[in-house]
Parts: structure tokens; C-alpha cells; sequence
């Protein structure tokens, strides 16, 4: 595998020929650089949301469903509000909403926990979303945080939501200058020990072999873009025979358009626009990709005509 493969952005979908055991691999390079540059995020911040990123891409590929997958968090915490979301063709974006001023404080710096993932949500919930369109119920999973890592919330919420044995590793971090973040699934799926009878001695004991191998895997490995996706895998699970599939390219994409926040300005009273304008305009960014979009009085008067 060439070094280009290894830095790819992708999701490595994987099985252990092991009864019932698969899981995801997923390595974000230019992608999550791109994301995480496009604003000024502080470096604790920037590396929860490069992990949330991971875990969107590792949580929606073990789905079926055409449209937008949507991975939430809202705490009290010093990152108030940090999503994610993903369409069905694999493009991510993602934007964190914190308190500067808290997070700039004596107390909110490190402290070995101070700046881990919970310790920035705080008290709150993390949600997962599945939008497939107007015509459609929408599916959503709601649970409480908990855990100290975004990874201890994830299991959380399989274990009280879905009741599949799921375990995760995730990292995000800058490499020669440029963000990566990394993710590693592992799933017991529902045929072993299907009909509410207990699992097998043996697969009890292949899960767990199999997760104390994944965690063996370092955030150095999970991030080095020069360790090919595959290496890794056989790296940390040759003994059990690990067999890959087809990887899903990703890439950035954003659904903002010039088209979108005209039908949201016209949904608007007028008066209540105009009261928006800054220096003859009405300004809006996009909070994902920080477009900047302008609108002036010709443009109103366009948006507004009968």
C-alpha cells in the first residue's frame, strides 16, 4: 500500500473471522485540517471536534440510510454546543460553539483532565440523528453524557440505547503541523447470542481479546499518516485473521448556498432585516464552513419583491 493510501481521508470497513465481530477504521488528514482551520478554535477545542469528526464517519457507515447522519453534543461545559453531520456520499463538516473567556481562565487549563472532552461538555447529552428527508421519520438517539472521554459517552449510549457490545478509540491531534484524527469500532453483532441466550464461553473470550488488542493501538499509530490502513489492521489483529473490504472515500462538504439563506431572510419579517444591516448589509456566515454571505438593499428588495 502506498504512503498516498495511508493518508487518504477514508472509512476501512473490516470483519475478524471470529463469529459476529466487525468494525470500522477510520484516518482523516486534509479533511479534518481543512475543517478545523477554517476557524480559530483553541488547541483543546479543535482536538474534540477533530474526534467527534472520527466518530460521526466510524458511527454512520455502520448504517444504512440515504441523507444526512448527525452526531450532537450539548452540555454546560465550556463547548456548549459541538456538532457533526455527514450525507449519505461521505461529505463532513462540523463547528463547536465554547466560552473563550472560560476556557482562557487559570482554571480551565490543563490539569491532566481539565481540557478532556467531558470535562469541556460538562453536564448535557449527546445525540444521533438520522435525516433522510421530509417524506420520512427522522431517527434520533438521545443520551445522557457520561464517562470522561467522548468515547466512554459513546459506550455509554450503546449500552443503555442500542444493547450492542461496542467498544471505540479515538484521537485527533496535529502531525507535522497539519490536524489528523483517527477512529477504531469494534461490534459484537446481534446474532451471537441471539434469542436472549447468553453468549458462548469462546465468544465471550474472542470479544475480549479482541478489544484488548484494539486498545493496544496508540493515538501515535491511530494519527501517523506514513502507517497504512492495512498495516495497522494487521498490526492489531493478524492472530485473528482480520479481513478488509472496500474503503469509502470522504471529503469536506458544506450545504450552505446563496439560494438557502435567501429563503431564510424571506421567512423573515422585513423589519426585523433590516434591523440586521451592518453598514448598508445584512452579513451572514455560515457557522460550518464560515462562508460569509452579503446581502445588500437591491438584493432585499429582489428577495422581498412580490
Amino acid at each position: 500500500m502506498s504512503r498516498l493510501t495511508a493518508v487518504s481521508d477514508l472509512i476501512q470497513p473490516f470483519v475478524l473471522e471470529v463469529p459476529a465481530l466487525r468494525g470500522r477504521l477510520v484516518r482523516l488528514g486534509p479533511l479534518v485540517d481543512t475543517v478545523l482551520s477554517r476557524h480559530d478554535y483553541p488547541p483543546s477545542v479543535a482536538v474534540l471536534l477533530g474526534e467527534m469528526l472520527a466518530l460521526a464517519a466510524v458511527l454512520s457507515s455502520t448504517l444504512k440510510f440515504d441523507g444526512v447522519f448527525t452526531l450532537q453534543t450539548k452540555g454546560d461545559g465550556l463547548v456548549g454546543l459541538a456538532v457533526v453531520d455527514m450525507t449519505t456520499d461521505g461529505e463532513l463538516r462540523a463547528y463547536a460553539e465554547f466560552d473563550a473567556a472560560r476556557l482562557a481562565a487559570p482554571a480551565a487549563a490543563p490539569d491532566g483532565q481539565g481540557t478532556g472532552a467531558r470535562a469541556l461538555l460538562g453536564e448535557g447529552y449527546i445525540a444521533f440523528t438520522v435525516d433522510q428527508g421530509p417524506h420520512t421519520e427522522r431517527y434520533q438517539g438521545i443520551v445522557e453524557l457520561r464517562g470522561v472521554t467522548l468515547a466512554d459517552c459513546l459506550q455509554h449510549y450503546f449500552r443503555q440505547s442500542e444493547q450492542l457490545k461496542t467498544a471505540v478509540k479515538l484521537a485527533a491531534g496535529r502531525v507535522d503541523g497539519a490536524w489528523r484524527a483517527g477512529g477504531l469500532l469494534l461490534q459484537q453483532l446481534p446474532e451471537a447470542g441471539a434469542d436472549g441466550t447468553a453468549l458462548a464461553n469462546d465468544e465471550e473470550d474472542n470479544w475480549r481479546r479482541a478489544v484488548v488488542l484494539m486498545a493496544s493501538c496508540t493515538e501515535h499509530e491511530l494519527l501517523d499518516p506514513a502507517l497504512p490502513d492495512h498495516d495497522l489492521l494487521f498490526r492489531l489483529f493478524h492472530d485473528e485473521r482480520v479481513r478488509v473490504y472496500r474503503p469509502r472515500p470522504l471529503t469536506t462538504g458544506c450545504r450552505c448556498s446563496q439560494e438557502r439563506l435567501e429563503r431564510i431572510l424571506r421567512s423573515l419579517p422585513r423589519d426585523e432585516v433590516t434591523e440586521m444591516k451592518v453598514g448598508g448589509e445584512v452579513i451572514m456566515t455560515c457557522q460550518f464552513c464560515n462562508a460569509e454571505y452579503r446581502f445588500d438593499e437591491a438584493a432585499l428588495e429582489r428577495i422581498y419583491a412580490p
